[in-house]
């Protein structure tokens, strides 16, 4: 008989080590290191390769297969999907818990009616599931089948009898294979589960949607290795105090990444955000300072925002530094130019921005709202309510040429505003509009006087 060996497996990223150590030399994480048991695989009696009858095949003898994409009917959705489901994928969905990963999957199952889904779900039973399509108003519906199982081996089964055209599993740490000594949710327990999903969704052409469960710091649970082999990672993330859901894809072998889709979250369910810079500013006060709207670009989506900025004197010995939705570095580097070039001293004024709708933002081309929502807050002067501002700031204050400026334009026209000022190296790139003025600056100094006069 084999003789059962045991090694410790770091469960945040996969490293294997033939003792217990307290803290992981590869990821610097503690206490992840769990105790696995496997068994020497046999030696073949030949060595590997020897007799197959694989063969290569040249790469124009391949046939071209033109397979129409499987529209969910989820406008946004299919946008950061890159256009629908494609056949025999491997789609990863994560995302903070209660955020809405099962309400999004169920929503589409629904949408899907010329489509089987089976719907395995090793978190909650049949009766939770038909509770959840009830909220969302399903009625009648038959090509869902529902199964409460966890051994990857039975619903193989249910599989190989049923043939479906879609299968979602949620989640993927709950799922495990019986011949694995690790427990369910373990790194070999997942990148196993992983793998035969995999296999499945390649050789027999059915797209498969696999929920993973997020750690504390923002990242999909489990080795990282199951990130490389699905073809698509979807994130699901959004603010717990706000109704507002944002799906983007971190990667996608079949269309863009930079897509994001939005989503506002109801008593019946998700519902789309067709226009999203309209919700964004519903709730802007006029005439109040420290506050600019930015036109910000998600994917191929121009997104006006709101910029909020709050500098009052400090009652600490070290000023408070805080941002929500932007990055508390590019913070600093802004608040140094600002200081440099403009004159702003905020040394003993803690400094607060807040992108309005628990948006994150990390585009630079909105340095130039966050700067001028700082200056008016400081100076507590007003910025113009009718106007957009758009620009990156370099460290010599200069204001530096972003990209796609036409989009940017068009929105905030159609958004009904009467002026968008923009680096002054944009202004080859952008055809005058009667509707809108377009004005260039150089630099960060003259915008203030633009945006504050």
């Amino acid at each position: 008989m084999a003789k059962i060996l045991t090694k410790y497996v770091c469960q945040s990223c996969g490293y294997v080590s033939p003792r217990w150590v307290g803290k992981c030399p590869n990821c610097s994480e503690w206490n992840t290191f769990v105790e696995e048991a496997s068994q020497p695989m046999k030696a073949s009696r030949k060595p590997s390769g020897v007799g197959s009858k694989i063969e290569p095949i040249p790469m124009q003898d391949v046939e071209k297969e033109d397979v129409p994409r499987i529209k969910t009917n989820i406008i946004e959705f299919d946008r950061v999907l890159g256009g629908g489901l494609v056949h025999g994928s491997l789609i990863l969905l994560g995302g903070d818990p209660g955020i809405g990963k099962s309400t999004l999957m169920m929503q589409m199952a629904l949408e899907l009616k010329d489509q089987v889904i089976l719907y395995v779900s090793g978190e909650e039973s049949i009766r939770q599931i038909k509770m959840r399509a009830e909220r969302l108003q399903a009625r009648e519906v038959k090509n869902v089948l529902l199964l409460a199982e966890t051994n990857l081996d039975l619903i193989l089964d249910v599989i190989d009898r049923g043939e479906p055209d879609l299968i979602i599993v949620d989640s993927i740490q709950t799922m495990y294979r019986p011949g694995l000594e690790s427990a369910p949710g373990s790194v070999s327990q997942v990148r196993e589960s992983t793998a035969l999903l995999l296999r499945l969704a390649k050789t027999r052409g059915i797209p498969v949607f696999v929920v993973g469960h997020v750690t504390k710091e923002g990242t999909i649970a489990g080795p990282r290795v199951i990130e490389h082999m699905v073809d698509t990672v979807l994130q699901f993330e959004g603010e717990a105090h706000y109704s507002y859901r944002i799906l983007r894809a971190l990667k996608n072998r079949y269309g863009s990444t930079n897509e994001i889709g939005i989503f506002e979250m109801h008593d019946s369910g998700l519902r789309e955000v067709q226009n999203p810079s309209a919700v964004f500013l519903s709730e802007r006060h006029f005439g109040t300072s420290g506050s600019t709207v930015v036109a910000s670009i998600e994917g191929s989506r121009p997104i006006l925002i709101e910029v909020q900025a709050l500098v009052t004197p400090t009652s600490y010995g070290m000023p408070q530094r805080n941002t929500t939705g932007f990055d508390l570095r590019r913070l600093s580097l802004l608040l140094a130019v600002l200081e440099k070039r403009v004159g702003l001293h905020v040394g003993s004024f803690d400094v607060f921005v807040n992108i309005a709708g628990g948006v994150k933002i990390d585009e630079p081309a909105v340095d130039l709202g966050i700067a001028t929502s700082i200056t008016s807050s400081l100076r507590d002067v007003p910025v113009d309510s009718t106007s957009v501002a758009v620009g990156e700031i370099g460290l010599g204050g200069e204001i530096r040429t972003i990209g796609q400026i036409e989009k940017r334009v068009q929105e905030a026209t159609k958004l009904g505003f009467k002026r968008i000022v923009v680096p002054q190296n944009n202004l080859k790139n952008v055809t005058p509009n009667g509707d809108i003025e377009i004005v260039g600056v150089d630099r960060v100094e003259k915008a203030m006087e633009v945006l504050l006069s």
